[in-house]
């Protein structure tokens, strides 16, 4: 450790595509504060999740290692507590390690190498999520599906809204009380959002910076392998085809009439 080791700010964001994002080029999405991150920072154009899922993806990121090996497949998985983290490295190293937000550990270890953890998890750490792999092909009835697109709208508040804004001010906190600290450790800072993860339900103004008729249409899906074709059926992605009246209806939201077909 030397007296000039920087502090450390991790910014996470659940299910934020980069493909709709204006950094990599989208020209409909207003992300202005990324934007200027990105503008004094660097952008990486190959950089990619090891999973789908929340919990294995999660996995890899904080141990460097893919699925095969952390043994964390799905959402009910346990990172076992021996798998060495960045955050255990770096305390080792004499960094301060504070976790603010989501970071969906299953199992009695909710620290991983973290000294702090300022807030709870939005999902729960027990293996009630475990699915039944002697019959992968089975949907469970906790698991996703289309429905948060269906229903996609306005709401005034929700869990996943209150979640984030305490995960934010419990980290800015932080920073002002290490500030104000006779801490002289460097420190990392991960400040985890559930944010953009569906419901799609958001406050008005959100809503309104976009219209329906200008956001892109679904594509075909690409080839997929053997576990990305199971998440896809057991989250009955095509459960719902999309067809003319559906598209219809869009328009016409978009258009200003409401679903009744009166124009309000």
């Amino acid at each position: 450790m030397t007296a000039n080791s920087p502090n450390i700010l991790i910014v996470m964001a659940d299910q934020m595509a980069p493909a709709f994002l204006p950094i990599y080029g989208h020209p409909l999405t207003r992300a202005p504060n990324m934007l200027r991150l990105a503008q004094s920072g660097a952008v990486f154009d190959s950089a990619y999740c090891a999973s789908p899922l929340c919990a294995p993806s999660r996995a890899s990121f904080m141990s460097g290692l893919l699925p095969s090996r952390t043994r964390v497949y799905d959402n009910g998985a346990e990172l076992a507590a021996d798998v060495p983290t960045f955050a255990h490295l770096l305390r080792l190293g004499g960094y301060r390690t504070i976790l603010s937000g989501k970071m969906h550990f299953c199992g009695p270890d909710q620290l991983h190498g973290f000294e702090q953890r300022l807030t709870t998890d939005i999902y729960p750490a027990d293996f009630g999520w475990t699915p039944d792999w002697d019959h992968p092909e089975h949907r469970p009835t906790w698991y996703h599906n289309m429905s948060p697109v269906l229903e996609a709208g306005v709401c005034v508040r929700s869990n996943q809204l209150d979640f984030d804004d305490e995960a934010a001010f419990a980290a800015e906190r932080a920073i002002f009380d290490i500030a104000r600290s006779n801490d002289k450790r460097p420190f990392l800072l991960v400040a985890s959002f559930s944010h953009p993860h569906d419901p799609f339900a958001v406050p008005q103004r959100h809503w309104d910076l976009y219209r329906d008729s200008d956001i892109d249409m679904p594509a075909s899906p690409i080839a997929l392998d053997p576990h990305s074709q199971r998440l896809r059926a057991v989250c009955a992605m095509d459960a719902e085809p999309v067809t003319e009246l559906m598209l219809w209806y869009q328009s016409g939201r978009s258009s200003g009439w409401s679903q009744s077909g009166v124009q309000p």
